[in-house]
């Protein structure tokens, strides 16, 4: 009830605001008439030889005659209509026919009122009149202890006291236009200045008449104070309109501080946010007509601080909201003096981004600035539960005015950016709105009773932001995209702060929020289909509604499905992501691509991870990994060419989906069924290189991604470098203490090898990183010094991975036993000479004299290895074997050695 009083008394005091704007516009558009008339009366009766050469068609000069030609302006008639004031200042402006084109105004290339020469002019001013603010100061002191003395001395009764320091007052005044009646006050006359300066006094001291007689005397009541305060002001207005701006800054002030000086024993009413209101509405008006730009700066700091004054000593805080909501609105209106705005461009963030120096007008900077300073009192205002659904409601509706009421406005095109960014944070902000929403969960609230509405009202109200920007951004023009953008943002942001921040589903059930988000979705659809229909095929618009809509639907998912179902669901979309871009070559799934296969990754490693996925069913478990990882490969597939960022995301998240799918398979296999009983197999050889795989795989995708270049470049080298130092620290575990060579006995089951030969847990804890690190050190675009290094590493663990195999074929799971057997020992040397050949014939196939050279190298470890290691170790038939073995096979290798060289010759000598 009392938010209806307040916006009917809004009401009331606008609409006398209205009605005295269009008496101004009418009497404006008269004495344009009037002018326009006289003019053409004048051009009429004049001779052909005194019309502007603009009217007179043209005609060729005779030779040698001047390029210019002196023409008198038209005659016109030294009286013209005078019905008020308002046409005197009209009047008194130059018109286009009186006066040249002017250069362009300094005020629009300046972003503020108060510029640095206007700042050097004023000191100048003070230093050259200082006598005059001095003489002002002093006459209003006067008036001040004329009360003073009355009051010390005991002079004459209250009531003359007060009449006489208000007679005072009066008469400075009355003397002050006398003076300007008889000798004027422009600068060019000796007595300039001065009427202002007895008219300020005479205000001032009026002013000290009426608040001593309620605060020292209470010869009359609040109400009676307040309306004299306000005819005071009133008239310091008046009279400022008319001579000068000194006299309406005093009657503002004075205004603005009334409501403080009256005094009284109730809170203050609610009407007084109206009042100052009221107070910001007459100095915008006298802006709008004398064009003082300060004078409505002054005015509207008056009409936000007043009312934040006002809540404290008891005013209402929805009218305080209210004339938050207000003010910009009455500084885009009365400036211009149109109901319908119509600001010229450029807007301030155009003006930003372009650099070009020219600035917005006045009226847009204006209203830009109390914009911004009503969205962040509305977004900040610490008010109770109740009003704060209101502050949604005005910033909301400040929205959808800017949108649609003044769409004509290019000039404000930006503006609405405002009150959408003061939603989105008041979401974040209302934390006793939250609160109480999340009181009413279903597991507090009593049985069969209804949820709250919030939630909804809510994303309704961001809805009609949404949908107000997309037709707003349907209409065309320069602001097209930029509106698109906004609609497709709002409210799927407000969606992610309502499900981070609100949790509605606690209160409304995973169901019927899951469907609110599908509405939101199915909305996005039909944007994504209007942007396109109206761009006449699929572009950037429909793009990134269609990128809204996936994130919503993936939203929904994750409401609604399982751990696995959702994982899978998130790949499917991504998918269609790489189709859509294939399709209709927009650029933008691309980056849904690359966020989804982030957030795939972060499911598959951390949440729900690799410990649901050794605990749960095999068959979702398959899905969900499996299923990630066919779906990466299929987009690599689908993706257009040219698309070097996405491909390299979803060819490196295939191969690390790959890798994952393979560890929680491996990891299943090797776990027992039954570990309630089982010592922590996360401390063994391969259980330790399970956790560090995942680490590995990120350090590797991200130097990937990282050699695609990109802002996040140095962002993916520091993350692959955090990664990369847990996985070395793990791997360096597994090498060392946790290697199960280093087993105390059989009876530590942490430390044998699990599994048949070869397929055991020393191919997962050895071979399979280094063969990673391998295929990394040749698939990968790295830095030389990196790969040679992640060559060397992956080499030596694949070399532990066959020496540990061998011994497991010789010793079993335990291969801590002190001795080497004698056909252990033939099997390292046999392993060597096939390596070594392997090698030869690779380097022979490549012509690569450097692993020739490294094949060499491994025959040469083989020879020392018989000779320094077997010779001691071997006995009987097997020394002889092994070195009648070694001899043939270096024969043979020899030759080959030999062959391959003269086979690289010729070619190279036939090719010269």
């Amino acid at each position: 009830m009392e938010a209806l009083l307040i916006l009917l008394g809004l009401v009331v005091i606008v609409a006398p605001i209205g009605v005295v704007l269009l008496w101004v516009g009418h009497n404006r558009l008269r004495a344009r008439v009037a002018l326009l008339e006289t003019q053409l009366a004048a051009l009429a009766t004049a001779p052909a030889a005194t019309l502007p050469t603009t009217i007179l068609p043209a005609a060729p000069l005779p030779t040698g005659a001047p390029a210019t030609v002196e023409t008198a302006p038209p005659v016109l008639p030294e009286s013209t209509p005078a019905a008020s004031p308002w046409d005197r200042a009209l009047r008194e402006a130059p018109t286009p026919a009186e006066t040249p084109q002017p250069p362009p105004i300094p005020d629009q290339n300046q972003p503020l009122v108060l510029r640095g020469d206007r700042i050097v002019a004023l000191l100048g001013w003070l230093r050259d009149n200082w006598v005059y603010v001095v003489s002002a100061l002093s006459l209003a002191l006067a008036g001040v202890f004329f009360v003073q003395y009355g009051v010390e001395r005991g002079l004459l009764p209250p009531p003359a006291r007060v009449a006489l320091a208000i007679l005072f007052g009066a008469a400075l005044i009355a003397f002050g236009e006398w003076v300007r009646r008889r000798w004027g006050d422009t600068p060019d006359k000796a007595t300039a200045y001065l009427p202002s300066v007895f008219s300020g006094a005479g205000i001032v001291a009026i002013f000290a008449g009426i608040v001593a007689g309620r605060l020292m005397y209470a010869l009359y009541g609040p109400g009676l104070t307040f309306a004299g305060l306000l005819a005071t002001a009133a008239g310091a207005v008046l009279l400022g309109w008319r001579h000068g701006p000194f006299l309406v800054a005093i009657g503002l002030v004075g205004a603005g501080l009334t409501p403080f000086l009256v005094g009284g024993d109730s809170s203050a009413p609610d009407w007084l946010h109206g009042y100052y209101l009221l107070v910001a509405a007459a100095g915008l008006a006298v802006d709008a007509i004398r064009r003082w730009a300060w004078v409505s700066v002054l005015a509207l700091l008056l009409g936000f601080v007043g009312p934040a004054l006002m809540v404290p000593l008891g005013a209402s805080e929805a009218g305080w909201l209210l004339t938050l909501a207000a003010l910009p609105l009455l500084a885009i209106v009365l400036p211009p003096l149109r109901l319908i705005p119509e600001h010229e461009g450029p807007c301030t963030l155009l003006a930003l981004w372009q650099r070009s120096g020219i600035w917005p007008v006045f009226p847009v900077r204006l209203a830009g600035g109390t914009m911004l300073a009503g969205v962040v009192g509305l977004a900040l205002a610490p008010v109770a539960t109740g009003e704060a659904m209101l502050g949604f409601a005005l910033l909301a509706g400040l929205g959808l005015a800017l949108l649609i009421w003044a769409s004509k406005a290019e000039g404000l095109a930006d503006l609405a950016l405002l009150p959408a960014l003061g939603f989105l944070a008041k979401l974040a902000l209302a934390e006793d709105l939250v609160w109480q929403f999340r009181d009413a969960a279903i597991l507090l609230r009593p049985p069969e009773t209804a949820p709250p509405l919030t939630v909804t009202l809510l994303l309704g109200l961001a809805t009609l932001l949404t949908g107000a920007a997309a037709l707003r951004s349907l209409k065309g023009g320069a602001f097209a995209l930029p509106l698109a953008l906004g609609a497709i943002l709002v409210a799927p942001l407000a969606v992610l702060e309502l499900e981070l921040i609100w949790q509605p589903a606690l209160v409304l059930g995973l169901y019927p929020w899951a469907l609110h988000v599908l509405a939101l979705a199915a909305l996005m659809v039909g944007l994504a289909l209007a942007f396109a229909r109206a761009d006449g095929a699929p572009g950037r618009r429909s793009a990134w509604a269609t990128l809204s809509a996936l994130s919503l639907i993936a939203l929904a998912l994750f409401l609604l499905t399982s751990a696995a179902a959702l994982t899978l669901a998130l790949a499917v979309l991504v998918l269609v992501a790489a189709g859509l871009d294939r399709r209709f070559n927009l650029q933008e799934m691309g980056w849904f691509l690359q966020a989804g296969m982030a957030v795939i990754s972060y499911r598959l490693i951390a949440d729900p991870g690799l410990d649901w996925a050794l605990q749960a069913p095999l068959a979702p478990v398959v899905l969900a990994y499996g299923g990630s990882t066919l779906a990466a490969f299929a987009a690599r597939r689908l993706l257009p060419p040219g698309r070097v960022v996405a491909n390299g995301v979803a060819e490196s998240a295939g191969f690390a989906f790959a890798a994952l799918t393979a560890n929680a398979l491996l990891s299943r296999l090797l776990i027992p069924e039954n570990t309630s009983t089982d010592p922590d197999w996360s401390l063994s050889h391969w259980g330790i290189v399970l956790n560090a795989l995942p680490w590995l795989i990120l350090m590797l995708t991200q130097l990937h991604r990282a050699s695609l270049g990109g802002v996040l470049r140095r962002f993916r080298l520091v993350l692959a470098g955090f990664a990369g130092l847990l996985a070395a620290g793990a791997f360096a575990l597994a090498v060392g203490p946790m290697n199960p060579l280093f087993a105390w006995g059989p009876e530590s089951t942490t430390d044998l090898v699990l599994g048949p030969v070869l397929l055991n847990s020393l191919a997962l804890a050895y071979g399979l990183p280094g063969l990673v690190l391998i295929a990394a050190a040749w698939k990968l675009a790295l830095p030389r010094l990196l790969a040679r290094l992640f060559l060397g590493l992956g080499t030596a663990l694949v070399v532990l991975y066959a020496a540990l195999a061998i011994r497991h074929i010789w010793w079993g799971p335990w291969l801590g036993a002190p001795d080497v057997l004698q056909g252990e020992l033939y099997s390292y040397t046999l392993a060597l000479l096939v390596t070594g050949a392997a090698l030869l014939w690779q380097a022979l196939a490549r012509r690569s004299h450097g692993l020739q050279r490294i094949a060499m190298a491994v025959i040469a470890l083989t020879v020392a290895k018989v000779f320094l290691w077997d010779a001691s170790g071997l006995t009987g038939l097997t020394r002889v074997l092994s070195f009648a073995g070694l001899g043939l096979s270096l024969a043979a290798l020899a030759w080959l050695n030999r062959w391959a060289k003269g086979a690289v010759s010729e070619q190279r000598g036939g090719g010269t």
